[in-house]
């Protein structure tokens, strides 16, 4: 059970945040040629999709754009299942000598960030692999930082960022919420 603490991020600041983040991308990219977008599921890929609305928006043009199932690429499979059964889910898009941009929610202790950089090395060698997040919360446990922070937001290790987006939970917006117990 979960209770919310504190609201961050309502669908206007969420929106706002997307929107610079598209915009950092286009600047710190010189443009648009060879990049590639790869949302992190479940929800770095509805945030990529959005990226990509932007900048098609903005440029007028329309990026490659995948998704990526990154459970297969943890480090934590045997705490999981014993035998965890493994297979994924190739790239249609040749990642090979292209920028790609990995896009996810929340960058907390950066295991999620090199299991998609280990799957993306699996499809090909990218030039570049670039990192975009919705909210970096901190408590890094690997030397990975973002390129592109839509907010950062110091958070304690009992609490956690939920992310809400139309496509999983009608809404838009993010809260910290305090993970509780529940008496019996």
């Amino acid at each position: 059970m979960t209770q919310v603490k504190a609201s961050v991020m309502d669908e206007a600041a969420l929106n706002r945040a997307v929107r610079r983040i598209s915009h950092e991308i286009i600047e710190r990219n010189k443009g648009t040629d060879g990049l590639v977008l790869i949302g992190i599921r479940r929800r770095g890929l509805p945030l990529a999709r959005m990226i990509r609305q932007n900048i098609a928006a903005i440029e007028g043009v329309t990026l490659p754009l995948e998704s990526l199932d990154i459970k297969f690429y943890r480090d934590d499979l045997t705490e999981i299942a014993d035998a965890p059964k493994v297979g994924d889910e190739p790239l249609k898009t040749d990642v090979t000598g292209k920028k790609v941009v990995l896009v996810d929610d929340v960058l907390y202790t950066g295991r999620t960030a090199r299991a998609a950089i280990d799957a993306v090395f699996a499809a090909g060698r990218p030039a570049q692999i670039q990192l975009a997040v919705l909210i970096d919360r901190g408590h890094r446990e690997l030397p990975i930082r973002a390129d592109y922070i839509g907010k950062s937001l110091p958070t304690a290790r009992g609490e956690r960022v939920a992310v809400y987006l139309p496509e999983y939970d009608g809404k838009t917006g993010a809260d910290i919420v305090e993970l509780c117990s529940t008496a019996i």
